[in-house]
């Protein structure tokens, strides 16, 4: 008898053994079987309910990346890895486009916030201000004839993707059936609009005026699905690099401030808050200025449980989720600045804003050249820079490599009219691509300490504009068209901004203090002029005299007091529009003309 119930406890202890090991399993299996079963889906959990993807998943297998590109000023913060690009074939080129359209549209459906009348604000409207400024003639200037020399790529168009020359066919077999494989030959016009984006980058601009290619890149910062999210190394707040599922990337700025939030007046520029919104906004305001130094940014809603903790890699990260105290996720990563759980980053409930800002190519593709700005600020509580406490500053400047010939010096001067509009002091460096040399533009990045006070003009951003006294006429021009009501910034922005899938990016008081600042740089412009002579400080680049000497002062001083003789065709027709406020058709009448 004794035998027998010990047999049956035997069995009885094997049985819930057995039990609970099923159950470990089926635990193991049920988030893969999700995955799988529901690959396109961006819903996002209960608030209330704690994944069991947090503690039963377990860590993910990594997966291979294209080589990531970097966005930051500092060359050795990029981030890279080597893998191959999961292309489409070009049989099945239609199905594939279907697919991402099919993908964008379902991932639109989820968020109810952007449904059709949200689309409907970026279609073009008849009688639109912004359409009739790029009409203008100062926005129709067209290029010098590109050579192999002025592009930042050359296209071979005969060369096409050969799956077989790939060593790694890892990528295969991984990932879900909506992915895509390289099956047969792409040709360049296929490519994605993140590379075509990079093979339009020439040593003039960074886009052209009208490209196809940026809205439709800006569509897809918005609706290409989220495979991979890092933290950016580097910077003092955080940043996450995201992956799409087209392989593009771009770095996104969270939301840390809502709209009619002003940086506290106690707050250093050093330690203010990076605002998505600013980024956004930045890349309007420099295509309405026409300078097109900004990578394209769109502002997204991102779920922050589906789009960035259950798809990164990147462990630091991802420890730092939690649920609040009001049952929203939460997460703050690791960087300088406001990375803690005091200053942590929540959802509502787990939907964050924030701002995706297209990669330039890699750096081992397109090698770029940091520079210290001149009038980069101390970054120091109680010291000052030196061009803050020495008037002639610029004369030193103007003595020095590479801003002593070639166009440099004008291109600081639009980035200090571009920053003073915008209210940002924090531009310490900046970036031109290597390949050009010093007869470039410069790159515009890191924008988002712009936009902080619309009740405050900080005048010393204007300080190299006052002490140098320089400025391209097409500048000059479009800001004095600008001013214009006909052709007003504030107004002109809203319409821009108005695109946005976050739409409203700026609310109307920082739009009012474009406007003023504005009316700032014209006067800063005139006392220069009433002071040095206008053929001294304004260069004639609408007459292609780009290689002008801006160390020769003596030269510029004699010729100030001399008439202009060459009027352009463009010149004659900005007068009669009315462009003329001041000097600028000086040598002659619109009548007469």
């Amino acid at each position: 008898m004794k035998m027998i119930l010990l047999r049956k406890f035997r069995v009885l202890i094997l049985m819930v053994f057995l039990i609970a090991c099923s159950m470990h399993i089926m635990i193991d299996l049920l988030p893969k079987l999700e995955r799988h079963g529901n690959s396109g889906c961006s819903c996002s959990h209960t608030p209330s309910e704690e994944p069991q993807s947090w503690a039963k998943q377990g860590w993910p297998n990594k997966h291979t990346l294209r080589i990531l590109q970097d966005f930051s000023n500092e060359p050795n913060s990029n981030v890279s890895s080597h893998s191959l690009e999961k292309i489409p074939a070009t049989g099945d080129k239609t199905q594939a486009v279907r697919r991402l359209e099919h993908y964008g549209q379902r991932v639109d459906k989820k968020r109810q916030f952007i449904q059709d009348a949200t689309l409907t604000k970026s279609m073009p409207v008849k009688g639109s201000r912004l359409l009739a400024l790029y009409e203008h003639p100062l926005y129709k200037r067209s290029l010098p004839p590109l050579t192999d020399e002025d592009t930042l790529f050359n296209v071979n168009t005969d060369i096409r993707f050969d799956p077989k020359a790939a060593e790694d066919q890892a990528w295969n077999t991984e990932g879900n059936i909506d992915e895509f494989s390289p099956t047969g030959e792409l040709t360049a016009d296929s490519y994605p609009n993140w590379l075509r984006f990079h093979i339009g980058i020439n040593r003039y601009e960074l886009y052209s005026r009208h490209n196809p290619v940026i809205d439709a890149l800006l569509k897809d910062l918005v609706t290409q699905r989220i495979t991979s999210v890092a933290m950016k190394s580097g910077g003092t707040q955080l940043k996450l690099i995201m992956t799409f599922q087209n392989y593009g990337q771009a770095l996104f700025k969270p939301m840390k401030q809502t709209r009619e939030q002003e940086t506290p007046p106690d707050f250093f520029y050093f330690s203010d808050f990076e605002r998505h919104n600013a980024e956004i906004a930045a890349f309007h305001l420099d295509k309405i200025l026409d300078f097109r130094r900004v990578p394209p940014v769109a502002g997204r809603l991102v779920n922050m449980t589906k789009e960035i903790r259950d798809v990164t890699r990147d462990k630091k990260l991802w420890r730092t989720f939690f649920i609040s105290p009001a049952n929203n996720v939460c997460f703050y990563g690791e960087c300088s600045y406001y990375c803690s759980t005091e200053h942590a980053l929540c959802g509502k409930p787990d939907q964050i804003e924030g701002s995706l800002a297209a990669f330039l190519p890699d750096l081992a593709l397109a090698k770029r050249k940091t520079w210290r700005n001149p009038w980069r600020r101390s970054y120091h509580k109680r010291k000052k820079a030196e061009w803050e406490v020495d008037p002639d500053y610029c004369e030193e400047v103007k003595q020095t490599p590479p801003y002593d010939s070639g166009t440099r010096l004008l291109d600081i001067m639009d980035m200090t009219i571009f920053d003073f509009l915008m209210g940002n002091m924090d531009r310490h460096h900046y970036e031109t691509f290597e390949k050009f040399g010093n007869e470039t533009f410069i790159i515009h990045l890191d924008n988002g300490r712009g936009f902080g006070k619309h009740s405050h003009d900080e005048m010393s951003i204007l300080v190299p504009l006052s002490q140098c006294c320089r400025v391209r006429k097409s500048t000059r021009l479009r800001l004095q068209l600008l001013a214009k009501e006909e052709y007003k910034l504030s107004v002109l922005m809203a319409e821009s901004l108005v695109r946005d899938r976050l739409s409203p990016i700026l609310i109307q008081p920082h739009l009012d203090a474009m406007d003023r600042r504005l009316r700032r740089v014209l006067n800063v412009l005139s006392e220069c002029i009433e002071k040095e002579g206008y053929s001294y400080v304004v260069e004639d680049d609408l007459q292609g005299d780009q290689g002008s000497d801006p160390a020769n002062t003596g030269q510029r001083q004699s010729e100030a007091h001399l008439p202009e003789v060459n009027i352009s065709c463009l010149e004659v027709e900005a007068c009669w529009k009315g462009l003329d406020i001041e000097k600028q058709c000086n040598d002659f009448s619109c009548t007469d003309a």
